[in-house]
C-alpha cells in the first residue's frame, strides 16, 4: 500500500491563511458586491439571503476544517484537543443552522418555492448528516462516552464521514456560487465577464483548493497522526 504523501511545505499555515482568505472574500461579496446582511428587512429581502452563504462558508468550510486539523494543530492535552474540535464543530453547525434558516425565510418572503435545486438538495443533506456526526461524535467520545472496543471500532468512520462531509460542505458551496452567479446573469444583474462574476469565479476555486490542503493536512505524515487516528478513541 503506497504511503501517504508528506507536504514539505508548510501546509497547516496555508490552511488557515486560504481559510481566512475565503471568509472575508465571501464577506466581502455580500457587504461590497451584494449591498450588505441583515436578518430582516422590509425593503431589500436580498439582505436577507446574503447572511446565508455566509454563515454556511465560515461554519461548514472554515469552521469545520480547523475543527478536523484540530488533533494536529491545538498544543496541549489529547481532552484538550478533543474539547477545541468539539467545539468548532458545534459553532459549526450552530450557524449552518442559522443560515439555512436565513435561506428559508428568504423564500418565504419572496414566495419562492424551496428544494428545487441540486444546491439545496447538496446543502440540507450536509447540515442533516453533519448534525448527526456531530450528536455521534459527542456521545461515543465524550459525554457519556461509549467503551474502548466500542470507540475504537466508530473511530475510522468518524474520521471517513468527518472527511466526506468536508467535501461535500466544499461541493455545496462551490454548486451556491455557480447557482447564484448564473440566477444574477441571467437576471441581467452582473455580465458574464463582469468584476463581480470573475471574484465569485475565483472564491470557488479558492475553495477547492482549501480543500485539498485539509486533506493534504489530514493525511501528510507528522506531529498529531497517532492523536488523529488512535489517540482519540481513548
Amino acid at each position: 500500500m503506497a504511503a501517504a504523501p508528506a507536504a514539505r511545505f508548510p501546509v497547516f499555515g496555508l490552511v488557515r491563511l486560504l481559510g481566512l482568505a475565503a471568509a472575508a472574500a465571501i464577506v466581502v461579496w455580500a457587504v461590497h458586491f451584494r449591498g450588505g446582511m441583515a436578518l430582516s428587512s422590509e425593503t431589500d429581502k436580498l439582505l436577507i439571503f446574503n447572511v446565508h452563504p455566509v454563515l454556511m462558508l465560515i461554519g461548514l468550510v472554515v469552521l469545520n476544517g480547523e475543527a478536523i486539523l484540530a488533533y494536529k494543530t491545538v498544543p496541549g492535552t489529547k481532552k484538550l484537543k478533543k474539547l477545541v474540535h468539539l467545539a468548532l464543530q458545534f459553532l459549526a453547525m450552530l450557524l449552518s443552522l442559522i443560515g439555512l434558516w436565513t435561506v428559508w425565510k428568504f423564500h418565504d418572503e419572496r414566495q419562492i418555492d424551496h428544494l428545487y435545486t441540486l444546491h439545496s438538495w447538496l446543502g440540507l443533506a450536509c447540515i442533516i448528516f453533519f448534525s448527526l456526526q456531530w450528536a455521534t461524535g459527542f456521545y461515543t467520545f465524550w459525554y457519556p462516552g461509549g467503551s474502548r472496543s466500542g470507540r475504537a471500532s466508530l473511530l475510522p468512520w468518524h474520521v471517513f464521514f468527518g472527511l466526506f462531509l468536508y467535501v461535500l460542505a466544499i461541493a455545496t458551496s462551490v454548486s451556491g456560487l455557480l447557482e447564484k452567479s448564473i440566477f444574477m446573469q441571467s437576471a441581467k444583474m452582473i455580465g458574464r465577464f463582469s468584476t463581480e462574476a470573475m471574484f465569485m469565479n475565483s472564491l470557488g476555486m479558492l475553495l477547492v483548493l482549501l480543500g485539498a490542503l485539509v486533506i493534504l493536512a489530514v493525511v501528510t505524515p507528522g506531529v498529531g497522526k497517532i492523536d488523529t487516528y488512535r489517540g482519540s478513541s481513548e
